[in-house]
């Protein structure tokens, strides 16, 4: 994520802010855990990020 970060800054271009990583998982696996929705925003913003690059 940090490469993306600095190649969209290297270029001048703006994109909001990546998801923040989750605080709140108790650690117990549980079925949609605040991790898979990190781990699915976190994808989209990458994608989202790679349009903007071209």
């Amino acid at each position: 994520m940090q490469g993306v970060r600095a190649a969209l800054s290297s270029r001048s271009l703006a994109l909001r802010a990546p998801p923040p990583e989750p605080t709140t998982c108790c650690g117990r696996g549980c079925n949609g855990c605040v991790w898979e929705g990190y781990e699915e925003a976190l994808a989209r913003w990458l994608d989202d990020a790679r349009a903007v690059l071209g």
